[in-house]
């Protein structure tokens, strides 16, 4: 009988991609590289491991979580996605787009009453997720819903009107 290690047996979970979207969300709020995370941790987490972590292409045992965690300076359950539906969801999703990345803090900026309940509604998700960032916000298939009745457009259009308003966050070319 062949011996599998952790790693080897959860690889290929759909649970281990989003604890991976997770890790790499964390380290990015806190502007780090993943260089960075392996010079600042003296080598205790190698760049290109956390980086096969954070793509899901290896999973993370849970000492290893903890001590990641630990290092990061925040609980263990803050490395755990929050949206466990998007493992079970194959992808439907009543037409919206799979993930919208809103630039909040540009939001922010705008006048208007239907903005600033946008903006409400993107800070109680923020919340919920405890989010570090505050700048930028990716809302999810059931979200854009609630964004559409919002903006007055129909679902499968909140992408668009998000754009035309520039509320789309665009990352800067590297």
């Amino acid at each position: 009988m062949a011996s599998y290690t952790d790693d080897e047996l959860l690889e290929d979970s759909p649970f281990t991609r989003l604890v991976g979207e997770r890790l790499r969300r964390i380290r990015q709020q806190k502007q780090w590289s993943l260089s960075d995370v392996e010079d600042k941790s003296d080598s205790e987490f190698k760049a290109s491991v956390l980086g096969a972590y954070e793509r899901g292409e290896r999973a993370i045992s849970v000492p290893r979580l903890e001590r990641l965690a630990r290092f990061y300076g925040i609980t263990i359950d803050q490395l755990l996605p929050r949206d466990t539906q998007r493992i079970d969801d194959g992808g439907a999703n009543d037409g919206a787009p799979r993930k919208l990345r809103i630039d909040v803090a540009r939001l922010s900026t705008m006048g208007g009453t239907q903005f600033e309940m946008l903006e409400r509604f993107l800070r109680m998700i923020q919340v919920q997720r405890q989010d570090f960032n505050g700048k930028v916000i990716t809302v999810r298939a059931h979200d854009t819903r609630a964004i559409a009745v919002m903006l007055d457009v129909p679902v499968d259009q909140v992408g668009d009107k998000l754009s035309e308003l520039g509320l789309l966050f665009v990352p800067p070319a590297a």
